[in-house]
């Protein structure tokens, strides 16, 4: 049975991996993930993997298409991926000592057609950020391309004060919830 990965992210290729996973093909759906209008966080996120995985399910028939998308909110407010310094700075001040919801959802489209859907939302929270603090991990890049301006899984790390919910989650793919999705639709994990 061949499992398409419907993401470039290296993130979630690395998340595979530890559930013994190694998909056929990668083939990033390449979908307008513009926020609808008065769309909230979750239905959001699921609309995005749940758009991403039929698209690429198309491009692949008789295939299991796994897709996901990561939504870092903050009350009702949809976070930008950042795409450059001023993005990431206004991201970073506000997210600054608060809590904030990292919504993970992924979709699962199998051989016949099916999608299952699950999310993972899980509760982080920033120590509050000195400019210096800020100015650093800006100039370290890896918050490029990042939903809300960070990589957990890099130095942010060191900037968590307390995370409740999935960890792999909020890197970008639950595995807890992905392990389910992938063994409903016939994947044998490792």
């Amino acid at each position: 049975m061949r499992l398409i990965l419907a993401s470039a992210s290296p993130r979630r290729l690395e998340l595979l991996a530890r559930l013994g996973v190694v998909p056929a093909a990668v083939d990033p759906a390449e979908i307008d993930e513009a926020v609808g209008t008065a769309e909230l966080p979750v239905p959001h996120a699921r609309r995005l993997a749940a758009e991403k995985a039929a698209a690429v399910a198309l491009r692949h028939p008789g295939c299991v298409t796994l897709a996901a998308d990561t939504v870092v909110a903050a009350g009702r407010r949809i976070l930008p991926k950042a795409e450059d310094e001023a993005t990431a700075r206004t991201c970073l001040e506000l997210l600054s000592g608060r809590r904030h919801r990292v919504i993970t959802a992924v979709t699962v489209v199998d051989e016949a057609g099916r999608a299952r859907h699950r999310e993972s939302v899980s509760i982080v929270a920033f120590k509050r950020l000195t400019g210096a603090e800020i100015d650093g991990y800006i100039a370290g890049g890896e918050w490029r391309g990042k939903a809300g301006g960070y990589a957990i899984q890099g130095h942010a790390e060191a900037y968590v004060r307390f995370l409740s919910g999935s960890h792999s989650g909020v890197v970008g793919l639950p595995l807890f919830e992905t392990r389910a999705l992938l063994e409903a639709s016939g994947i044998p994990l490792g």
